[in-house]
């Protein structure tokens, strides 16, 4: 039977475990065009952040 060398503290459980519940960054919607985006980026759609336009992006039409 395993017996452990020393008392594992309250900390590190809880490190443990609260890594194992990280989802990673969770996806928004743009407020301009609708479109997914990463939290506190620019989108790469539309090129607005925060309901401003910031970058022009050129609309490739192949």
């Amino acid at each position: 039977m395993a017996v452990q060398q020393s008392k594992v503290s309250k900390r590190v459980v809880r490190i443990r475990k609260a890594a194992n519940r990280y989802e990673g960054v969770q996806v928004t919607l743009c407020t301009v065009c609708g479109k997914a985006c990463l939290p506190h980026r620019v989108c790469k759609k539309c090129g607005s952040y925060d309901g401003k336009q910031v970058i022009t992006v050129a609309n490739k039409q192949a």
